[in-house]
């Protein structure tokens, strides 16, 4: 439904994203009549080859969504399927490539799109290491910037398959940009993710669940990817800005004083008293003697008369502090 995508680039707009992707379908070019489903969802497409059929825009309709993208201020990306949906999206103009999983291993189609000098986004669900490294190494080679993605090509991806592990694998083994492409249905796994540092964020977005659809059991709602986003913002906010612990106690020594707890008097006591362990006690606030160093009063005498829980001051005492 050409309306449906429209309907999307909205919605995610106002979630607060940075993108919309897409997937540009060609059915003549990237399947056949014995293709098998890989979920058979659908109930007015009796083989998946007619399911792609339907998924074809026209290239017109292509430049409709691309062009409404960008005036909701959305980078506008489609993984093409096919060296002709790659020619299509060259007309059209994508702010940079995405590659799908099952692509991955297709170095001609790599090439192709690399060589337009736009980043190059690698989704590796079903990859092996040498088969990343060869992938990263064709766009490397044609001088654009690759972005790995960690990814399990698993709908929906429960959560001891996520591979978080790899992210950070990822890192150490690449010196590019690294993310994570979520089929989980969940937040949880985007949020983990952006704490762990990822540079970007794929998931997959639906505006109800109750809708029909392949992926919509591994996809985040509209109101859930607003969420995703507000956390982005919140963890980034978090990240950037490293805590001394000495500074931030001395910033917050005015809370200190109302949190913690001061030497005080347990009962009145007279001027010349040697106070003892049991004339004192620990109550707040915290704004005499602290709390922790009333043993070092004990043995120490008044040089003035004090009432009951009245805050003891080293000034108050024989020789001061």
């Amino acid at each position: 439904s050409l309306g449906m995508a429209h309907a999307y680039i909205d919605a995610i707009a106002e979630a607060g994203a940075d993108a919309v992707k897409f997937q540009t379908h060609l059915a003549a070019a990237e399947s056949s009549a014995f293709e098998p489903w890989r979920v058979q969802f659908s109930r007015q497409d009796a083989t998946r080859y007619e399911y792609w059929e339907r998924m074809e825009f026209t290239e017109p309709q292509w430049v409709g969504l691309a062009e409404h993208a960008r005036e909701r201020g959305l980078l506008f990306l489609s993984s093409p399927f096919s060296t002709e949906a790659v020619e299509l999206l060259e007309r059209v103009g994508v702010a940079a490539w995405k590659v799908a999983s099952g692509e991955l291993t297709n170095r001609d189609l790599i090439a192709r799109v690399a060589g337009h000098g736009a980043p190059v986004l690698l989704s590796t669900g079903m990859a092996t290491w040498d088969e990343i490294d060869a992938a990263v190494a064709v766009v490397e080679a044609a001088g654009a910037l690759p972005a790995v993605l960690q990814c399990t090509s698993a709908y929906p991806c429960p959560p001891e398959r996520v591979g978080l592990n790899v992210v950070q694998e990822l890192r150490a083994r690449y010196p590019h940009p690294v993310g994570l492409s979520d089929h989980s249905g969940t937040v949880f796994a985007a949020l983990a993710a952006i704490g762990a540092g990822i540079d970007l964020l794929e998931v997959h977005v639906v505006a109800s669940r109750q809708l029909f659809g392949p992926d919509t059991s591994s996809s985040i709602t509209t109101d859930e990817l607003r969420l995703v986003v507000e956390g982005a913002r919140w963890l980034h906010g978090a990240a950037s800005h490293p805590v001394d612990k000495d500074e931030m106690a001395a910033e917050l020594e005015p809370v200190r004083s109302l949190f913690t707890k001061s030497v005080v008097a347990a009962r009145d006591l007279a001027a010349g008293t040697v106070l003892e362990r049991g004339d004192l006690a620990a109550k707040k606030p915290g704004t005499g003697i602290p709390a922790g160093r009333l043993d070092e009063v004990v043995g120490r005498r008044l040089v003035v008369g004090l009432v009951v829980d009245q805050p003891i001051e080293a000034s108050h005492l024989d020789g001061g502090a």
